[in-house]
């Protein structure tokens, strides 16, 4: 595929049901949008990878850049690929990165890697099956700069792994100073976020939150991203975050954040 090609394709997927279709953006040169069921889910920019359209993904993507000195290869783990964004800006980013990425539907992976291929030089090892399982199944030694989780898109979250017992797995997964990211996308009374925030609270030791900065006052569905820390929240990171973007950005921590624990 070329950047303003036209071509559609599209792929059922046997896991759910579902059909997915991969369109080029007729706004970015060498976009791609990914979307199943009907519904957009990712978006890719095959010329710029180190570009992310969606607004939530940004502000990953800020918080790897955090995570480690800047440009430096790291090792990351995603658990939900999609249509491989992050990894595609991680590879853009940190030249030389060691990533792998576990995926539920084989059918949607495979779909991904055929029509929009990896930034040349990456090195991704692609886990298919459930994200708990396939994080036990790991090679014992293996251990991660970022574990980043994108799985939950609403309020039913799969219970088995929205658990501060999965979260405590996960962090056994992490380098000392490696961090732990995860979307939550939720509706306006935020009851996800607020489970996920005690969650983590109890397996990590310090959590920040970070979203556009109406989504805190649970008006409207949306996307918070949750951090979880081996240390205290580094204070540097919320006026970073804050800067970053994108606008306008709210960061929460420590005691700003005890509303929604719980």
């Amino acid at each position: 595929m070329s950047g303003g090609s036209g071509v559609t394709a599209s792929r059922f997927l046997r896991t759910t049901g579902q059909h997915a279709t991969i369109e080029t953006d007729a706004f970015t040169d060498g976009g791609y949008v990914l979307s199943i069921g009907g519904a957009e889910q990712s978006h890719v920019n095959l010329d710029r990878p180190e570009d992310i359209f969606y607004e939530y993904l940004r502000r990953i993507g800020h918080l790897v850049d955090l995570a480690a000195p800047p440009g430096g290869p790291i090792s990351a783990l995603h658990l939900g690929a999609g249509a491989l964004t992050l990894a595609r800006y991680v590879q853009a980013t940190r030249p030389g990165s060691m990533q792998y990425a576990v995926e539920l539907e084989r059918e949607l992976l495979d779909f991904v890697l055929r029509h929009l291929p990896l930034p040349q030089g990456t090195d991704l090892t692609t886990i298919i099956g459930d994200a708990r399982e396939a994080l036990g199944a790991l090679d014992p030694g293996l251990r991660f700069d970022v574990v980043i989780l994108d799985i939950f898109s609403g309020p039913e979250a799969p219970a088995h792994i929205a658990t501060s017992g999965f979260y405590r797995e996960a962090r056994e997964r992490l380098r000392p100073d490696g961090l732990l990211i995860v979307n939550v996308g939720d509706e306006a009374a935020l009851t996800l976020v607020r489970s996920q925030v005690a969650a983590m609270r109890d397996a990590m030791a310090d959590v920040g939150a970070v979203a556009e900065a109406g989504m805190f006052d649970g008006r409207y569905p949306g996307n918070i991203i949750l951090a979880g820390t081996q240390g205290p929240w580094p204070e540097a990171w919320t006026a970073e975050l804050t800067a970053r973007g994108p606008h306008p950005a709210r960061v929460l921590a420590g005691v700003d954040l005890d509303p929604f624990s719980g």
